[in-house]
């Protein structure tokens, strides 16, 4: 499915590098402009926005780190992904502390530099969402959108369990909004004025997520000039959010319960015990207690982690929540986007209550983009929704039995949707159908139905 078009910046003095994340990355959702030199990317800044920036670290007169710290500056929603030769980890890990999203090392992979982008892009979306939200304790669970059963059930717990201290376990597929439940817990708990810091586990090898929770001291290792904090350690007194928790190493799995047991660390080669006040919530999509039956998870980090249970539904679970969910995209796309777009017609609603959403929620928002992108009115119709969307939409007979149908009624309903589906094309509508064109003029004969 499609989104809107987003807008990523490439910095880099080699001109090889530039072109193949060019290659990469550009496409129907990714604007992507590059620049040959730092300097270069700080006058581009100052006139024009972007999503994202993509920046080698390295560079002669103006360096990686000072066009992280022109981007956050100018637009603090920016992210920022720094680029790294062999033996700069250093320098990548200083970056990210600098609110740097992450690091990418050379040589390049498509599949790794795809995959973080991605994620760039969406930790931006939920900060722009959870800025068009009145600052109070309750805007954060009114991100959480949606009043099925289901829903309020998750607004019920957040709100019971956000004072109490306990550490999280949020389940549930990819996409439901696992993190909006996480920062909502922390907004509403007495730790809101400290630090909310969110860290993929699947993102990191085990030394480079040691590195990044614990830190390292001065000569741990090659490179470490000097000695740096972890984000446990920046996220004292506040929450840290451990997202694909299953994803994490038995390694770092043993490390974590050192953590939680005795509320102290050590940094990378350190050797005194430095105590933190931590509340952890994590959240993951796999099933835990079979990663435990296959000895992949620790059974005793498990229940450490799953004092308090969340599972977020599927958005299959509550299609009753899909016409305010696609209200809200349209509202955000409105707020982002020069075109105003003031609704949705009936049939494009219904196609979307009767989709099933394996992307769940993230998916469902951009299918609104992609819609709201392509209307040529003021309104999102049916022939706007991705075709594929369209192809699979089923007709449903009621139970009542003053709704029941005769098939001839429903064949001339049926007929009458496909032609729409194509533009009143006989020929395509009649291959769509399986007959020939002939048939197809009898067929609409018979029903009266005037194409």
């Amino acid at each position: 499915m499609q989104q809107e078009t987003e807008r990523i910046l490439v910095v880099d003095d080699d001109a090889g590098t530039r072109k193949a994340m060019s290659r990469i990355l550009r496409g129907e959702v990714m604007e992507v402009k590059s620049v040959g030199s730092g300097r270069e990317a700080l006058a581009l800044l100052e006139r024009e926005s972007f999503s994202l920036v993509l920046t080698d670290l390295v560079m002669k007169e103006v360096d990686g780190l000072e066009v992280l710290a022109a981007a956050k500056r100018l637009d603090p929603d920016t992210e920022v992904i720094v680029i790294t030769g062999f033996g700069s980890i250093t320098s990548a890990v200083a970056a990210i502390k600098n609110k740097a999203f992450h690091y990418i090392q050379k040589p390049l992979h498509a599949d790794e530099l795809r995959n973080l982008v991605q994620q760039a892009l969406e930790k931006r979306r939920l900060k722009l969402q959870v800025a068009t939200l009145a600052p109070n304790g309750d805007s954060y669970l009114a991100g959480i959108i949606g009043e099925s059963q289901k829903t309020l059930a998750v607004k019920r717990l957040i709100r019971q369990i956000a004072a109490a201290d306990s550490n999280v376990l949020i389940t549930g597929e990819s996409g439901t909004g696992k993190e909006l439940v996480a920062l909502a817990i922390h907004k509403l708990s007495p730790r809101t004025e400290f630090k909310f810091l969110p860290i993929n586990c699947a993102s990191f090898t085990e030394e480079l997520l040691a590195n990044e929770l614990f830190g390292h001291e001065r000569g741990s290792f090659t490179g470490a000039t000097t000695s740096q904090p972890g984000l446990l350690e920046s996220a004292n007194g506040g929450t840290i959010f451990f997202d694909e928790v299953g994803d994490m190493s038995l390694g770092m799995q043993s490390k974590l319960l050192r953590v939680i047991q005795e509320r102290e660390l050590l940094r990378v080669g350190g050797v005194k015990p430095i105590s933190i006040d931590v509340r952890i919530i994590a959240a993951t999509n796999k099933n835990l207690k079979k990663s435990m039956e296959l000895g992949t998870f620790r059974e005793d980090l498990y229940y450490r982690l799953n004092v308090v249970p969340i599972r977020m539904p599927a958005l299959a679970e509550r299609p009753e929540d899909i016409p305010r969910l696609v209200n809200h995209f349209l509202e955000r796309f409105n707020l982002r986007s020069k075109k105003k777009v003031l609704g949705i017609d009936r049939e494009a609603m219904e196609i979307l209550c009767s989709y099933n959403y394996p992307g769940n929620v993230r998916e469902l928002e951009n299918i609104v983009e992609h819609a709201a992108s392509l209307t040529g009115t003021e309104f999102i119709m049916a022939c706007d929704l991705p075709e594929d969307l369209r192809e699979i939409r089923v007709f449903t007979i009621k139970k009542d039995a003053s709704q029941i149908k005769s098939m001839e009624e429903l064949e001339s309903e049926y007929m009458a949707w496909v032609l729409e589906q194509y533009g009143h094309n006989k020929s395509r509508a009649a291959d769509a159908l399986g007959i020939n064109r002939a048939s197809l003029y009898r067929k609409l004969k018979k029903s009266q139905f005037k194409a």
